[in-house]
């Protein structure tokens, strides 16, 4: 029996088959295993991977890229108004719900995200299917860690560092007795590795302004073809000291061609005819350095809000193609000196071979591994309770982390002034980057009828109870009358 694990990123998708007992990616019919999560619309069929990708140029406005940012958003989520503030392809809200403006000439369709991600996703099955002969139902399919319900031997501490194409993602989790535990994570979708081309592509323009005295950075057309070969370019150099970008009429019939070359902090750039182009080091290795600066501060920051130092971090997962920069990847080993970097699979390969391998443990027929194995339920979100310190300010303390092993149990005693005669638990989560808000309160359990007392203060002991389906049961009990209150709440639809 076989098993198929797909990862849908935002500007790539791979997809990698569990069978005798291992997991490998699958080449899709260009010889790739990556696949450019691209959907291009024409008069009368749908082309997704990478002959969209390269017909983007003169079909932009009927080309889907980055689908991922917008799937099982709403038209007032923050991060699907950038996006559409972004897209070359139009989005707009029809019924109530996001949809793609496809307009071909001979008609105009209106395309919802979902089906997008369908393409793609069936243009990964279809590849998986080529290699096993035969088809294959059982399918995991990777969502990342802060993903809602409508959108889930001792090694020590791991830090997952994933660096796709339009976002940073860093997980800090203990693995202990082969049970993984995600402490803390954090995402920041202002750095990816579109960034990193979107420098290089500036930089190319810069260099033919500065050779042919025009400046293409306002020609939508020329900055598409940069882009494509800065995108080529910056993916030979994770292996190649040097990569040659030749632009056939780049602007107004005129040719371009430049040399691109990995230096020791980035990339360095020269126009092919330039017989020194040391001097080009300096200036672009400070036009990068902003973007690795982030990537190191955000794993400070994330440590920092784990409780971890440096040290405490035994093992560091490299994930996402942009990952495989070298420069990032020294800077990482610096801030890590004494941790194995483990990068021995492809980056952008660690991903769906995890889905594969879990497709594989849940078909539950494959190997003895899969005997051994034991599927536990986390909770999504930080669960916390709302209290009063000692300068009446409100303060909240964490009950259930996310990435907490479900069912889980924990007690809480809230303590309140005898004089009042009622005593409310309010309970909030949280998406780990900010702290509890008032919108993020969900439930609350109120105790009436108290005995007020002229000294001293109500105890009241919460006991919350998180089943593996992620519902909540808590009681509170006065500690001195007994008196009780209990609510269950169910796990939204």
């Amino acid at each position: 029996m076989a098993a198929i694990g797909v990862h849908l990123g935002c500007t790539s998708a791979c997809v990698a088959v569990y069978k005798d007992g291992r997991a490998d990616v699958v080449a899709n019919d260009a010889g790739d295993r990556v696949t450019p999560a691209v959907v291009a619309y024409s008069e009368n069929e749908e082309v997704v991977g990478l002959a969209a990708k390269q017909s983007r140029i003169r079909n932009i406005s009927n080309t889907v890229m980055k689908v991922k940012q917008i799937l099982g958003r709403s038209s007032d989520d923050p991060q699907a108004q950038k996006y559409i503030t972004e897209s070359k392809c139009l989005v707009i809200e029809k019924n109530g719900k996001l949809r793609y403006k496809i307009d071909t000439g001979e008609e105009t369709k209106f395309v919802n995200p979902e089906d997008v991600a369908r393409l793609i996703f069936s243009k990964m099955k279809e590849t998986a299917h080529s290699v096993l002969g035969s088809d294959a139902n059982d399918v995991v399919i990777t969502v990342p860690f802060d993903f809602g319900e409508k959108q889930k031997n001792a090694l020590g501490n791991i830090l997952v560092f994933k660096l796709g194409g339009t976002s940073l993602s860093i997980s800090v989790m203990e693995v202990n007795s082969g049970i993984y535990r995600v402490i803390s994570t954090n995402t920041d979708d202002n750095i990816g590795g579109t960034q990193f081309t979107e420098t290089l592509a500036q930089h190319l323009a810069s260099e033919f302004q500065r050779s042919f005295k025009h400046d293409i950075r306002g020609n939508a057309r020329a900055m598409m073809k940069l882009m494509n070969s800065a995108d080529i370019a910056k993916h030979s150099l994770s292996t190649l000291g040097s990569a040659n970008c030749f632009l056939d009429s780049l602007y107004e019939g005129q040719d371009f061609d430049c040399n691109v070359s990995s230096g020791k902090f980035g990339f360095l750039l020269a126009p092919a005819l330039w017989p020194q182009p040391a001097e080009n080091r300096a200036r672009f290795e400070l036009l990068c350095s902003p973007l690795f600066n982030k990537c190191i501060e955000a794993i400070r920051a994330l440590l920092q809000q784990s409780g971890f130092a440096a040290d405490d971090i035994n093992k560091v997962v490299l994930c996402g193609g942009s990952s495989r920069i070298p420069r990032l990847q020294q800077l990482i080993k610096d801030l890590f000196p004494a941790v194995e970097l483990l990068n021995s699979i492809p980056p952008d390969e660690v991903i769906p071979i995890g889905a594969a391998i879990e497709a594989g443990i849940l078909t539950g027929k494959e190997n003895l591994l899969v005997e051994d194995s034991l599927k536990i339920e986390c909770s999504a979100k930080d669960i916390l309770v709302k209290g009063v310190d000692e300068s009446g300010a409100n303060s909240f303390t964490v009950l259930f982390p996310s990435g907490t092993p479900l069912p889980a149990r924990r007690q809480h005693t809230l303590q309140a002034p005898g004089s009042i005669s009622s005593v409310c638990l309010e309970l909030y989560e949280s998406e780990g980057k900010n702290s509890a808000k008032e919108e993020n309160k969900f439930a609350q359990v109120i105790l009436q009828d108290l005995n007020k007392k002229e000294n001293g203060l109500h105890d009241i002991l919460a006991v919350l109870t998180m089943k593996r389906d992620g519902s909540l049961h808590v009681t509170c009990t006065d500690q001195e009358t007994g008196k009780c209150e209990a609510i269950t709440i169910e796990v939204a639809s």
